[in-house]
């Protein structure tokens, strides 16, 4: 059973790697592969909390 404090980590994982997200696509030559990645990442975390608040 998942827990609380598990579901907040992830929340804050999402949340940190949409600010790097958004400080990547600040830059003035944003990096599209790290652009990708951090997508990526962000939709795997997303994809982990929903899978844990589904049980």
């Amino acid at each position: 059973m998942p827990t609380t404090h598990n579901i907040d980590d992830l929340k804050a994982k999402h949340a940190d790697l949409e600010h790097e997200l958004e400080a990547e696509n600040s830059r003035p030559h944003p990096d599209d592969q790290r652009i990708a990645d951090l997508k990526r990442k962000k939709l795997k975390v997303k994809d982990e909390i929903a899978e844990m608040t589904r049980h």
